[in-house]
C-alpha cells in the first residue's frame, strides 16, 4: 500500500497521475452506471435492429398483400375464385363438397 501512495503522490503532495485516475474513474461510470451507459447503448443498438428487421418483414408482406389486392379486384373471375376458396362462399344452388386429405 505504501508503494502505491507513493507511486500515484510527488513529494509535495499532489496527484501524480491526477488525469489518468480521474479519466478511468469517468470511463468506469460511463460503462456501468450512468443512464446512457455503452452497455445500454448497446442494448438500444441491438433492440434497434431487431426492430428494422421486423419492419422490413411487415413492409414485404403489405407489397405481398398489395399485389393480390389488386389482382382480385382487376378480375371477377378472381374475385369470385378467391372467395369461394379462402371464404367457402358458394351460390344459391350449389353444394359445397369439402375433401380433405388425410
Amino acid at each position: 500500500m505504501r508503494n502505491f501512495i507513493e507511486i500515484c503522490f510527488v513529494k509535495n503532495g499532489v496527484l501524480k497521475y491526477k488525469y489518468v485516475i480521474v479519466l478511468t474513474l469517468v470511463l468506469v461510470w460511463m460503462t456501468f452506471f450512468d443512464d446512457n451507459s455503452f452497455i445500454y447503448r448497446i442494448k438500444l443498438s441491438n433492440e434497434i435492429s431487431r426492430l428494422e428487421e421486423s419492419i422490413d418483414i411487415h413492409n414485404e408482406k403489405i407489397q405481398e398483400l398489395r399485389r393480390q389486392k389488386k389482382e382480385l379486384l382487376g378480375n371477377d373471375r378472381n374475385l369470385e375464385k378467391f372467395a369461394r376458396e379462402k371464404y367457402l362462399m358458394k351460390k344459391d344452388n350449389e353444394d359445397v363438397f369439402i375433401i380433405v386429405d388425410p
